[in-house]
């Protein structure tokens, strides 16, 4: 059964509720804590919450991606929804009491505090598989979360710097008692990715090489692949994208329209948030998506500067979007499927990230950059090509991966302007959430921000 389960006791409650201390509601259900970490099946129960609160819309559902992408457009597409929260990400005059930023904090830290505990008691799992794999699945989660945080929340990573710029706080051991006192101060940004990337290892290292619609050790090795490139670590980059393509058992889907909206994970889907018509959100097709499909009529709306992009009149990703009429507006057939999974991490990346590192490199592991750039191309009925150049693959990225929460990150490790912005404006950089600067006085705020 696909669909992630939040286990029913009280532990679970409290993890959601707990981040605000003023809030003192003890659920009917509740049982002790004690009780909750007592045995194996409630440690996997716990963890499996954990997996649903991700897939929750203010992150992995939608909003995350979401983010990413409004505060890379110039001119690709356009907010022309009403609400205010996006409209300020968009326009790179986000406040800090943005509540969609709140959240997606917020949200993310609970996630991070389940995974921490079930790190914590995996020692009760007497199976030593059941107890490698669920403490693989957690690390994932964990430095998924992370990851993301301190690319949202942080400067960027700098190769070859010491990287002491403030990242995001670095908590590794699980919250139960919320009464002392919990403030903590933010850690530099190579202290998060170094712990990231330890948590990545050591998941590739405990998970199995399947599954089902869980983590497995390549979608560890595939997170692992991204990260290295965000650093500029471009031969450990190319490393993981070659043995998640060669050894990962995932291909392309047979169709560049079959990847999207899909009930169950594609053949490329490496790891995918998992939404039925019973659990789990899905806030790209509210925000991306005509009524008719779920959304809320197109709050982005592509623009003629994006489909320009495209250099093959035969590319069916130049014309995979469609008119709403709602506003007239030109909105990605991506997301159609309000009920349908989100691909975070597809098969398709790991080309792209191998063909850009083995270029910037002087290589051809695995294959050359044009093989691997045509490798997709053809997938989507675009022209060949005799050869690429750097900017060929950064392109064929952002045609590609356009809408998935890419542009952001890509922008600023490339070191491209943000329309009229530098790559390293304060505007870049998401204000820590007032909410969380007023509860916690060691949290220093990002440069630009009140």
């Amino acid at each position: 059964m696909k669909r992630y389960k939040i286990a029913g006791f009280g532990l679970l409650f409290a993890l959601h509720t707990a981040c605000n201390d003023k809030l003192d509601v003890q659920p009917v259900q509740s049982i002790s804590t004690e009780v909750a970490l007592s045995t194996p099946e409630n440690i996997q129960n716990l963890l499996t919450g954990a997996y649903s609160r991700n897939g929750a819309g203010e992150i992995y559902g939608g909003l995350r991606q979401l983010f990413a992408d409004l505060h890379g457009f110039s001119d690709q597409a356009t907010w022309t929804g009403t609400y205010t929260q996006p409209r300020d990400i968009y326009n790179k005059a986000i406040l800090t009491d943005n509540s969609m930023v709140r959240d997606s904090w917020m949200f993310s830290y609970e996630v991070i505090n389940m995974t921490n505990i079930v790190i914590d008691h995996v020692g009760i799992v007497e199976n030593e598989e059941d107890r490698a794999r669920i403490l693989g699945e957690a690390k994932f989660l964990r430095a998924l979360n992370y990851f993301d945080l301190v690319r949202l929340f942080g400067a960027q990573y700098e190769p070859g710097q010491e990287n002491t710029q403030l990242g995001v706080p670095l908590s590794l051991t699980g919250i139960l008692d919320y009464s002392g006192d919990l403030t903590i101060a933010r850690n530099t940004v190579e202290e998060v990715y170094a712990q990231v990337i330890a948590d990545l290892n050591d998941a590739y290292g405990s998970l199995p090489e399947s599954n089902g619609y869980f983590a497995d050790r390549y979608a560890a090795r595939a997170l692992l692949a991204r990260v290295y490139l965000q650093q500029g670590n471009y031969e450990a980059a190319r490393d993981a994208a070659n043995d998640v393509i060669e050894n990962s058992g995932r291909s392309l889907a047979p169709s560049y329209s079959a990847a999207f909206n899909n009930d169950a994970n594609s053949s490329e889907d490496i790891f995918a948030i998992q939404v039925t018509s019973q659990d789990g959100d899905n806030d790209l097709v509210i925000h991306y998506a005509h009524q008719a499909y779920g959304g809320r009529g197109g709050d982005v709306t592509v623009n003629d500067e994006y489909v320009e992009k495209f250099d093959s009149s035969t590319d069916v990703r130049a014309s995979f979007f469609y008119t709403s009429s709602h506003n007239n507006g030109r909105l990605t057939s991506k997301y159609t499927n309000q009920f349908g999974n989100i691909p975070l991490i597809r098969l398709a990346e790991m080309y792209l990230i191998r063909a850009e590192a083995n270029m910037r490199l002087g290589t051809a592991v695995g294959a050359t950059p044009v093989a691997d750039i045509n490798e997709i191309r053809d997938r989507a009925n675009a022209s060949l090509k005799s050869g690429v150049t750097l900017e060929d693959i950064l392109l064929e990225r952002e045609l590609e991966l356009g809408f998935e929460g890419f542009l952001i990150h890509d922008l600023k490790r490339t070191k491209r302007n943000v329309g009229d912005l530098p790559y390293d404006d304060n505007r870049l950089v998401f204000p820590i959430p007032q909410r969380e600067t007023d509860a916690n006085d060691k949290l220093v705020q990002n440069p630009g921000y009140l």
